[in-house]
């Protein structure tokens, strides 16, 4: 089974919105929405488990009865840093999951959902343990000193940025979050660092979406531009169907 952790419990002070940027609206519906559809229609997903702002799980909740996504297997509440919210995901699914499920983690300040990435990275999963998207780089890179000179040209075949999602066999990465010391968690934001921290190899995926993350106002400006791009099978809401 491919179950997917739908992360989005943070603050996302940086965007500068007066609610966390997960549950910004476009178009009456809120930015996690579009991401939590997209991937209830991805064939490659089995189950989902949404990892919430503790504040807002009874939005989600409501968003999630009129997307009609049955794929959520469960709404929970997120910890107090990253680490511990995908913890607290991988902790909702103990009683269920078996050893060899492929776990998915994906961050909703990346609004997309490759499809052809995700089956990509599930049978990657299978033959190394790890796997993540990620976005290779086509301009030049650099490797800059502390005082902002270049110190180096990087070779850019060799460098991707991060995306979502990261992908493990369930059993190694729940017994790797079950055993972490609290300092480690708080440390390590990355489910892949940790990942690479207990020798778990990752392989990289190169994506077929633009890797948006969504951080500041520019960002979002972007994928109002982008929106139907992104999610082109999307359910319209209008303003008298939004949910309360």
């Amino acid at each position: 089974m491919n179950i997917l952790l739908l992360m989005m419990g943070g603050s996302g002070t940086r965007l500068g919105a007066n609610v966390p940027k997960q549950y910004v609206e476009i178009e009456n519906r809120p930015i996690f929405s579009y991401i939590l559809e997209a991937h209830q229609h991805c064939e490659h997903i089995d189950k989902i488990v949404v990892v919430s702002h503790s504040s807002w799980l009874e939005h989600v909740r409501t968003w999630t009865n009129w997307l009609q996504a049955d794929k959520v297997a469960s709404i929970v509440a997120g910890g107090v840093n990253r680490s511990s919210s995908v913890r607290n995901g991988l902790d909702a699914i103990a009683s269920w999951a078996q050893d060899d499920d492929v776990i998915l983690i994906h961050d909703a300040t990346h609004p997309y959902c490759d499809s052809e990435g995700i089956a990509e990275i599930i049978s990657a999963v299978k033959d190394y343990g790890g796997a993540t998207l990620g976005q290779a780089q086509y301009d030049t890179c650099y490797r800059t000193c502390e005082n902002g000179l270049i110190e180096t040209v990087v070779p850019r075949q060799l460098i991707f940025s991060g995306a979502s999602p990261e992908a493990f066999c369930y059993r190694r990465i729940f017994d790797i979050y079950a055993n972490a010391e609290e300092s480690e968690l708080e440390a390590m934001t990355s489910a892949g660092a940790i990942a690479l921290a207990h020798n778990i190899p990752m392989k990289v995926v190169p994506s077929r979406v633009l890797n948006l993350k969504i951080t500041y106002p520019n960002d979002l400006a972007l994928l109002r531009i982008l929106l139907h791009d992104f999610f082109p099978k999307a359910r319209a809401c209008c303003a008298e169907e939004k949910p309360e």
